[in-house]
């Protein structure tokens, strides 16, 4: 149930024919009843940023070196076209029929129901939310290694390179999780953009910084490392090189995946104009602000590095001057990760509490919210039920990441299975749907053939991601990483 100043309640769902419910208040509430939305094309843009320029930068370079000067920037342009294009179709089907009075839809399953419904509604759930598990698990095993890195370069420096200063990555992992459990209390999108804002300068800190040392060490070396072709046959054998082209298209994937939240974060947005417009808007900021970054990284890294270059860009330059550069660096991972992490999980959160709310309305531990005074701050909604789930779901992910910290292969796994599906198909499907496109029209083939391609692309990424989890299970023993 939701609550304004004056104590009167309304539902969080409603079923009505119009799909809309009129309130006296009209200047308080939307159309559906809800708190009026606050959202604009920055704070939107803020969440994507937040959400797209995550730790998968990191993993460009390496990407890169597996393509080669041609097909790794191709490739990673045509990423973002293909992500592009498909998050202006899902836009449109924010809302059911028309574009400004139509049936909101609260969810991304939610609007696969809307639209699609069937088996098409729980293939969509169970992808999405287990690519944003993923996500979370990801993002632990990538928060620890950049607190490691600092611990270890001043570590270094203090014992003048002579302490090889080696340390297990579990005590990190447990501390990232400590922090998601408290911020994961933060109800939902609505109250999270400041989050977001912080999380977005983070990520240009870091990306900017990686830029900038990957340029220097190209001036450095005094010529630009790589090939036409990425790491030659030799290096690697020539089964190890189909494998790591493979799994590169899964990190280029996950570097652009942020569909999953698309139809969350727009129902943050205030209206008129259509949210549609508005999210187009911000997906066009962002997705072409992102782009710029990921090519500059991606190829100034591989540039820097060559053939060796690392799956963790920061990773690559050492622990050698300007160490405290780099230090800066992997904070501003960190404190962008512990964002993006809320980002991610929020519509999962919301998935299991509203299902709970729902099933059982007048349970108390389900649906009472408590107010806990801040000093300075909102009185923040305590309600029991979301610290509980909320807190062993962080500890569950937090678990994982220390039974599989295999950074590079995890992204890439996580980017292929999400792709195809939710990045493409059903953006695809829906718009169908929405603007009645006709069977086998010229416009129908095409975005079938759109689809087609990016499910070959998820397949043969996929496959190189396992090959790559399944290799470096060979050598691995659970809760004993150390770097």
């Amino acid at each position: 149930m939701l609550e304004n100043d004056a104590g009167r309640t309304y539902p969080e769902a409603f079923e009505a024919s119009n799909g809309k419910i009129q309130l006296a208040d009209s200047d308080s509430f939307d159309d559906d009843g809800r708190p009026k939305r606050t959202g604009t094309i920055w704070t939107s843009s803020a969440h994507i940023i937040t959400a797209v320029i995550g730790s998968g930068v990191l993993s460009l370079a390496w990407a890169v070196a597996q393509l080669g000067w041609v097909a790794g920037p191709a490739i990673m342009i045509l990423f973002s076209a293909v992500t592009y294009y498909t998050s202006i179709l899902l836009a449109a089907c924010y809302r059911t029929g028309d574009q400004l009075t139509g049936k909101r839809n609260y969810t991304y399953t939610q609007a696969v129901r809307s639209y699609l419904g069937g088996m098409n509604v729980k293939f969509c759930a169970l992808v999405q939310y287990i690519n944003l598990f993923g996500v979370a698990i990801g993002y632990t095993i990538a928060a620890s290694i950049s607190m490691m890195a600092v611990k270890r370069s001043n570590c270094y420096h203090n014992s003048g390179g002579k302490d090889p200063c080696k340390m297990n990555s579990n005590v990190y992992m447990i501390s990232f999780g400590i922090a998601e459990i408290i911020l994961s209390q933060i109800p939902d999108f609505n109250e999270l953009w400041w989050l977001s804002i912080v999380a977005a300068v983070m990520s240009f800190t870091y990306s900017i910084i990686g830029l900038g040392l990957g340029m220097a060490k190209v001036i450095e070396n005094g010529m630009v490392k790589g090939s036409l072709t990425g790491v030659s046959i030799g290096i690697v054998s020539e089964t190890q090189k189909v494998w790591r082209t493979f799994q590169a298209l899964g990190n280029i994937a996950f570097a652009y995946s942020y569909s999953m939240i698309l139809i969350e974060i727009q129902d943050t947005i205030k209206s008129p104009p259509e949210e549609s417009k508005t999210m187009s808007k911000a997906t066009l900021v962002s997705v072409l602000v992102t782009s710029i970054f990921y090519l500059l990284c991606g190829g100034f890294g591989y540039a820097a590095f060559g053939d060796s270059s690392p799956g963790n860009l920061l990773t690559g330059f050492g622990f050698y001057n300007p160490y405290w550069l780099l230090d800066i660096a992997n904070v501003a991972i960190v404190v962008h990760l512990v964002g993006a992490y809320q980002v991610y999980c929020q519509p999962l959160f919301q998935f299991i509490e509203n299902n709970a709310a729902q099933k059982f309305p007048d349970n108390d531990f389900l649906t009472k919210e408590f107010k806990v005074p801040i000093p300075g701050f909102k009185p923040l909604k305590l309600n029991l039920f979301r610290l509980v789930w909320r807190t062993i779901f962080v500890i569950f992910c937090t678990v994982m990441a220390m039974l599989l910290p295999f950074f590079n292969d995890i992204v890439g796994l996580i980017g292929a299975i999400g792709f195809w599906p939710l990045t493409v198909y059903f953006p695809v499907e829906m718009y169908i749907v929405q603007t009645k496109v006709p069977k086998w029209s010229t416009k129908w083939i095409c975005l079938q053939m759109l689809s087609a391609t990016c499910c070959v692309i998820t397949i043969i990424a996929t496959v190189g991601s396992i090959a790559g989890v399944l290799d470096d299970l060979k050598v691995y023993k659970p809760f004993t990483t150390s770097y």
